[in-house]
């Protein structure tokens, strides 16, 4: 890959929130999916920043005529996002991210920077093979891969060796 993953300075969050709401309007019409208010809150917030989001976290983020949604409301949401892949969940901090590929079917592989906590999605079809690969020689049917890698972004490891 020639460039970073990762948002630069100049990096616009208004860009990918239209076009990642963009995206998942056109994506539910075709699947008769609903992008209720409840769900384009979430997808908004999780869209406005590529950092690692717990449900706790974008509940702080949304407010709805004055009040903060009920943490069942949120959960609700981030499922559905997860279930028509417009959102990816990252297991192994228990958070959300907005799915940066969601036109298409792929098995992403999620950088997250230990410092920043920004994560960053990439399609890396050589390591997909691989797994799918391993799994028939063993006779085994992998239903969902996603690759969590962590480490540091360019900009903290930067800092780091400054």
């Amino acid at each position: 890959m020639s460039h970073s993953v990762f948002p630069t300075k100049t990096h616009n969050h208004e860009t990918c929130r239209s076009e990642g709401l963009a995206t998942a309007q056109r994506l539910l019409a075709q699947s008769n999916g609903r992008l209720t208010a409840d769900r384009q809150a979430v997808l908004e917030v999780l869209l406005a920043s590529h950092r690692a989001q717990g449900a706790y976290d974008i509940m702080e983020q949304i407010d709805w005529r004055g009040r903060r949604p009920a943490p069942a409301v949120v959960y609700r949401a981030l499922d559905f996002l997860v279930s028509h892949g417009l959102a990816h969940k990252i297991e192994s901090l228990n958070a959300f991210m907005a799915c940066s590929n969601a036109d298409h079917a792929h098995k992403p592989m999620i950088m997250i920077c230990r410092d920043c906590s920004e994560v960053a999605e990439f399609e890396a079809s050589g390591i997909g093979r691989a797994i799918a690969k391993a799994a028939r020689e063993n006779n085994f049917v992998a239903d969902e891969t996603t690759v969590e890698v962590t480490g540091l972004c360019g900009a903290c490891a930067q800092k780091d060796s400054a």
